[in-house]
């Protein structure tokens, strides 16, 4: 359907009228063009092969038939989402997102995921508030199907608004720096769940939207903003990799570095580029974690990269996918990520951008060859060491057929998707120097890959690894410590006071414990009389006796 679209150039429009009450309307609308098939496509694609991968993956788990039925609300809404022209049904999707999400990082229970959880729902909260708001700041024009304004409404105050907070929106679901922490973080939920999550769902959702909306977003000055912290986020991504020991966090720390990459380029105004990246990128990186999983259960369930080690002699068609996929993640040459990635540079370095710009794209693309080498030297190469005694195998057919599937697209999507989404073939002509120049960087991350992993170079490491700068570097600049430690600490240690002093002290003082302590002291008080003490009935009853008669004889 796809090819057939977009050889004919061809949109399908649906509306189906759910109500219709007076003169008010309310509709549902789909739309079907070829960018919406071409998607929806990969995602089904994907999600068929992750939910057969966790057949095998999660065969020990109870409640396997729920985790499926997650995984798939969490794909119906990201379809929701793609065929969605009205803003209303994207936030169904949007939302959507967030919940299942959720609702999958604290699929393992216990006080890390759970942490997790918060972290993931609360930062995609402030996306969801910006399209509700986005929502009423639509209500100025006669419709929310935003598709109708894009062409003629550039200027307009009420949509450069409008298109502020989608790029805020998109920057919270696509973790661009300063809501980046939560990425990482979401690593706590089961292997299946993050190579849906990073490849082609939760994390792509913001890139799509602005893609969709990038006809209104050219002129927004914002655009300049984003294309500033998109880059950096690609370089602070790119060095945290390289400092980090879990596999699932480095892959997630890659898969952030690529967002930035085409999150980037859309701010540049090449909405067809970043939506080509982000379909080959899906490919490769829902394999990469694939294969983390395959290689998590053999090692049984440990993440640190620095036991493992020459586990390319014992699970050899794991470590070929894995091999594969890492080189497509690097832009190595007619693998899928190199025809996205290479074009994508090669555009940078034919526009008129700043210095700045263009250093941050190629140190970005040097260092996802850092630390993709970095992981092939610490898995692959360097000496086995866990333990002694160990029964590494490779048969987990179910397992290595989905990844089969993807190893193919891995390879091929590239060329196959280059020939159909551009009708004709960017030319790009360049001096021959920075026609390599992603070749040189490329080297010169691999060669450098090479010596840290290695450990050959003292002094270096010594400087690298002292505490203050990798603290720095490891922590994503501080990102977690200012968005979620550092914005909670002041908070909750106000909160903690003031459960201590006020319900835990005046409160109980003068209302529960009080009361408590004078009703228990005047009972034990009434208690006294009514201990059968013999004598002080009699008194009392002479008493009341006497004040009778006194009181009769007045």
């Amino acid at each position: 359907m796809m090819i057939y679209f977009i050889m004919n150039n061809m949109i399908i429009f649906l509306e189906w009228e759910l109500i219709s009450f007076n003169s008010m309307n309310i509709v549902m609308s789909i739309l079907l063009d070829w960018m919406s098939l071409l998607f929806m496509m990969f995602v089904l694609l994907i999600s068929s092969v992750v939910i057969f991968y966790s057949k095998s993956y999660m065969s020990s788990e109870l409640n396997l038939n729920r985790f499926i039925l997650l995984v798939l609300l969490f794909v119906f809404s990201m379809l929701l989402l793609i065929i969605s022209p009205n803003i209303i049904s994207i936030l169904l999707g949007w939302d959507g997102l967030g919940l299942v999400s959720y609702c999958l990082v604290i699929y393992y229970q216990n006080i890390k995921s759970y942490n997790a959880g918060m972290l993931t729902a609360l930062s995609n909260r402030i996306g969801d508030v910006f399209i509700l708001m986005i929502i009423a700041w639509m209500m100025n024009y006669g419709s929310w199907n935003y598709l109708f304004y894009l062409e003629f409404m550039n200027n307009d105050y009420s949509m450069m608004m409008v298109g502020s907070m989608i790029i805020i929106a998109a920057m919270t679901k696509s973790a661009q720096i300063p809501f980046s922490s939560w990425l990482p973080a979401a690593m706590a939920a089961p292997t299946p769940v993050s190579a849906l999550v990073h490849s082609s769902t939760l994390v792509t959702a913001g890139v799509y939207l602005l893609i969709r909306f990038n006809l209104l977003l050219i002129d927004i000055m914002f655009m300049k903003m984003l294309m500033l912290l998109s880059g950096l986020t690609m370089f602070m991504a790119g060095i945290s990799a390289n400092y980090e020991f879990d596999l699932k966090k480095i892959i997630a720390l890659s898969t952030l570095s690529q967002l930035g990459l085409m999150m980037s380029i859309l701010s540049m105004g090449m909405p067809d580029l970043a939506f080509f990246h982000l379909l080959t990128h899906a490919m490769f990186k829902a394999l990469l974690f694939m294969c983390a999983g395959v290689i998590i259960h053999m090692m049984m369930d440990i993440q640190d990269i620095r036991f493992m080690g020459g586990i390319g002699s014992f699970i050899p068609l794991t470590s070929l996918c894995m091999n594969i996929a890492n080189m497509a993640l690097c832009g190595i040459p007619f693998l899928a990520g190199f025809y996205s990635k290479d074009l994508i540079l090669e555009m940078v370095s034919f526009s008129n951008l700043n210095f700045y710009i263009f250093l941050l794209y190629y140190i970005s693309t040097g260092l996802t060859m850092f630390y993709s080498f970095r992981l092939t030297m610490y898995l692959l190469i360097n000496d086995y060491n866990l333990l002694t005694i160990y029964n590494l195998y490779d048969e987990d057919f179910t397992m290595l057929k989905s990844m089969f599937i993807l190893l193919f697209m891995s390879i091929i999507s590239g060329s196959f998707l280059m020939w159909m989404i551009f009708p004709y073939p960017y030319m790009i002509y360049l001096p021959f120097h920075l026609k390599l120049m992603v070749i040189y960087v490329s080297l010169i991350g691999l060669i450098l890959g090479y010596l840290i992993s290695n450990m050959n170079l003292y002094s270096l490491n010594k400087f690298l690894k002292s505490y203050e700068i990798s603290n720095f570097l490891c922590l994503m600049w501080f990102m977690p410590n200012l968005s979620t430690y550092g914005l909670n600490y002041y908070f909750l240690n106000m909160g903690q006071i003031l459960v201590k002093n006020i319900d835990m002290g005046w409160s109980e003082f003068y209302s529960g414990q009080g009361m408590y302590n004078i009703l228990k002291k005047y009972s034990g008080f009434y208690n006294l009389f009514q201990m059968n003490n013999y004598k002080i009935y009699l008194f009392s009853f002479v008493l009341w006796m006497m004040i009778f008669f006194i009181l009769l004889m007045f």
